[in-house]
C-alpha cells in the first residue's frame, strides 16, 4: 500500500513537472529575463536621452523619471508573473481578485497615509519640484536628493546621514539648487572704516574671483552690492551677493570669504569681533587707580 502511494505520488509529481511545473518554470524565467531587460533598457535609454539634453536641470529630471519608470515596471512584471504562476498551480484567481477588491476598501481606510504618499509623489514628479542631485530642505531635513520615488524621497545630509521622507508629509520644499543660486554676504566692518571704500574693495575682489579660471564658469553675474544693511552693536554690516550656477554657491562663497579676509588684512580694514573693555573707575581727582599684576614688582607711591 505504501509502495503504491509513493508510486502514485511520484507519478503525479512527474506529470505536474512536465506540464504545469514546466510552465511555472518558464514563467519564472520570463520574469527574470523581463526584469533584466527592463533594467538594461531603462539604463540605456537614460544614457542616450541624457546625452541629448542641453541643461543640467533636464538631466536631473530625466534621472528622476527613469528611476520611477524602473520601479513601476518591476512591480508590474512581478504582479503579472505572480498571478500567472498562481493560476498554473491550480489557484482560482477569481475569489482572490474579489476578496482583494473588498479587502482593498477595508485596507484603504487604514492605508490613507500610503495613498497620500503615492499621490504626493506623483505630483512631485509632475511639477518637477524635486530632482535627483538637488540640495533641498523638506520636513525639517536638508541634504542632497539621492532618490525620488512614488512614496518616499531619500536625502543624504552633510554628515553622510540618510533620511527617508514620506512624500505625504512634504508640505513645503526649499530647493537651493534650481536654475541658479545666490551666495549672500554680510560683511561686518568697524565704524571708523569708509563704507564706500570697503564696497569698492569688495567689488574688486569679486571681479578678480570671476576672472579666475577655476571659478569663472560657476559665477553667472558680477557682484550685486546691496549696500549698508544695518548698524550692529560693534560693526557696520554691508550686504552683497553673487549669482552662481546651482550647487556652486557654497564653493564660490567660501573662496570669496577667504579672499575678503586676506585683502582686508593687507589693506588694514578692521573686521570687528566681540571684546570687552574693563573699567576700574576713577577717584574724584580724575586719575584711575593703578592696576597691579601678580608676580610683577609693584611701584612705590611717591610722596607729595
Amino acid at each position: 500500500m505504501v509502495e503504491s502511494y509513493v508510486t502514485g505520488f511520484i507519478g503525479r509529481w512527474v506529470e505536474w513537472s512536465t506540464t504545469s511545473g514546466l510552465r511555472v518554470l518558464i514563467i519564472a524565467t520570463m520574469m527574470l529575463v523581463g526584469l533584466a531587460v527592463v533594467r538594461r533598457a531603462v539604463d540605456r535609454f537614460q544614457k542616450v536621452y541624457e546625452g541629448t539634453l542641453p541643461t543640467e536641470a533636464q538631466v536631473k529630471r530625466a534621472t528622476t523619471l527613469t528611476h520611477v519608470i524602473r520601479d513601476v515596471a518591476r512591480v508590474a512584471i512581478l504582479a503579472v508573473g505572480g498571478m500567472m504562476m498562481l493560476s498554473e498551480v491550480g489557484v482560482d484567481l477569481k475569489p482572490i481578485l474579489a476578496a482583494a477588491g473588498l479587502g482593498g476598501l477595508a485596507i484603504g481606510f487604514g492605508a490613507q497615509s500610503l495613498v497620500k504618499d503615492v499621490i504626493s509623489g506623483f505630483f512631485i514628479l509632475l511639477e518637477d519640484s524635486i530632482r535627483v542631485g538637488d540640495v533641498v530642505e523638506i520636513a525639517g531635513v536638508g541634504g542632497v536628493v539621492e532618490e525620488v520615488k512614488l512614496r518616499t524621497v531619500t536625502l543624504r545630509d552633510l554628515s553622510g546621514n540618510v533620511h527617508v521622507v514620506p512624500n505625504g508629509v512634504i508640505d513645503k520644499v526649499k530647493n537651493m539648487t534650481k536654475v541658479y543660486a545666490f551666495y549672500l554676504f554680510e560683511v561686518g566692518i568697524a565704524y571708523r572704516e569708509d563704507v564706500d571704500e570697503v564696497m569698492a574693495v569688495l567689488r574688486d575682489i569679486a571681479a578678480e574671483l570671476r576672472l579666475d579660471p577655476q571659478f569663472s564658469e560657476d559665477i553667472l553675474e558680477p557682484l550685486e552690492m546691496l549696500g549698508v544693511d544695518q548698524f550692529a552693536d560693534s560693526a557696520v554690516i554691508i550686504k552683497c551677493r553673487i549669482k552662481t550656477r546651482p550647487i556652486k554657491q557654497w564653493r564660490v562663497g567660501r573662496e570669496m570669504n577667504r579672499r575678503i579676509k586676506k585683502t582686508f588684512d593687507a589693506k588694514g580694514i578692521e573686521i570687528p569681533f566681540p571684546h570687552q573693555t574693563i573699567y576700574w573707575g576713577e577717584p574724584k581727582q580724575g586719575t584711575p587707580p593703578p592696576l597691579y599684576v601678580a608676580g610683577l614688582p609693584q611701584a612705590q607711591p611717591t610722596s607729595n
